[in-house]
Parts: C-alpha cells; structure tokens; sequence
C-alpha cells in the first residue's frame, strides 16, 4: 500500500498485520482520487476520514492538496498507523487523530469538512443514520467505500457509482 500521487506519492505506508483493518486498495484510491480531482474537491479541502483504519484515505488527500485532514476510528491499532503513516508522509501538522465511534463522535461533533470519506467494515448496516448525520453537517463531496452499492437516500445526489473487485465506491453530495 502505498501513497498514489501528490507531494507524497510513491511512500509506502504501514499496512495491518491482521485481517481487521481492510486497507484501500492503490487502484480503488487512485480510481476514487482521480475522480475528485477532475471535480476540483481536493485542493484546499478540508477532509474527514471516517473509520480511518490506516489513514491512507486522508493522506492521500492531503498528499494531493488538502488543506487539513480530520482521521476518526474507535481502534487503538489503527490510529497508530495512522500516526505512523502520517508521520512517513509528512503531514502531522496538517491533520488531527480522534479516537471514538465514528458515527457516535460526527453526532456529537459540530466540525464539517468539504470532503468526507466513509470506508466502515464491510459488515457495517447503519448507513442511513451516518448519511443522515452527515448531511446535518452540510458536507460538500461524499465518498462511500463498501463491499456493496449504498443507496444513501433521496435527500443525497449520486454522482457516480464504481465497482473495482469486491469494492463498491458510490461519490455522493447532499441535493
């Protein structure tokens, strides 16, 4: 696994040991960021990295021009390799590491980013309290990663809706 592109690009980062952390695959990342970069999302943004399991989603955008990038998730070993993988990248300054239950800290949270990045375990199932969360937060982009298609809702704009293999990436914004 590695950083695709940008101020970063080429660094490989630290991957799990175990099977608990599912890890974006380089094509699925370079696929997904190449699509917001040609919707002029990233540059400057400021990104939420939901379930960040290894931070490679966030630091990706920060490595393409992110502004700022927020990484939630409730696992001590993933937010240690998103410390570590932050720190390989550069980009500690420009980030902030939370621990919590993503949905239970962005219900709590008054933070809203430009870009949202939403990749739970695959056997996540409370999809329509998150998005309907999220929009309070009035996001600008959404991108959604799961091992099937996420239908987020009337009150959402599908933009596009990508397979690569077992995953399913769906870009959302609120309508």
């Amino acid at each position: 696994m590695r950083v695709v592109a940008g101020k970063a690009g080429g660094i490989r980062l630290s991957a799990p040991k175990g099977v608990d952390i599912r890890p974006t695959s380089d094509r699925v990342k370079e696929a997904v960021f190449n699509s917001l970069h040609s919707r002029s999302a990233i540059e400057g943004a400021e990104v939420l990295d939901l379930f960040a399991g290894t931070g490679s989603l966030g630091i990706e955008a920060l490595s393409r021009g992110a502004k700022k990038a927020t990484f939630v998730d409730e696992s001590s070993e993933s937010l240690e390799l998103v410390k570590e993988n932050l720190k390989k990248a550069g980009f500690e300054k420009n980030s902030e590491i939370i621990k919590g239950d993503s949905l239970d800290w962005l219900q709590k949270s008054s933070k809203s980013a430009d870009l949202v990045l939403l990749d739970p375990p695959y056997g996540f199932e409370n999809w329509a309290e998150l998005l309907d969360t999220l929009l309070q937060k009035r996001p600008g982009i959404a991108v959604i990663e799961s091992n099937r298609e996420i239908d987020p809702g009337p009150k959402w704009h599908v933009d596009s809706i990508r397979q690569y293999g077992s995953s399913v990436v769906v870009v959302i914004d609120p309508k």
